[in-house]
């Protein structure tokens, strides 16, 4: 007998099914949350929390946060660097690799 499993990836937020669908977490009052979203649900949620976590203080990162297989394990995520770069008049796709130039930007100027 054959077996055949498939896997759905489905974005918590709007219910559509895509294979680009990473888990992300956080973290609020203690508590810490789970969401699978796609990268453009991602940085709506990101680009929500960029004042908040602008002005916040830095705790350091969980041990168990999860990132996704094309991100470096080092450094600030594609998101952030789009948010910074969208900040300070660089041009950046939502969603695809962030080009090595705006990378460079962004670790010169911190």
């Amino acid at each position: 007998m054959a077996q055949k499993i498939v896997t759905v990836y489905t974005d918590d937020l709007t219910g559509a099914e895509s294979e680009e669908v990473q888990t992300r977490t956080f973290s609020l009052d203690g508590v810490n949350y789970e969401i699978d979203l796609v990268s453009d649900n991602y940085d709506k949620l990101f680009e929500a929390l960029a004042p908040f976590i602008a002005n916040g203080r830095k705790l350091g990162r969980s041990v168990g946060r999860r990132r996704s297989r094309k991100e470096s394990t080092d450094g600030p995520s594609a998101a952030e660097i789009r948010a910074w770069a969208r900040e300070n008049g660089h041009q950046v796709n939502d969603r695809g690799r962030v080009p090595a130039s705006t990378r460079e930007a962004y670790q010169k100027a911190h």
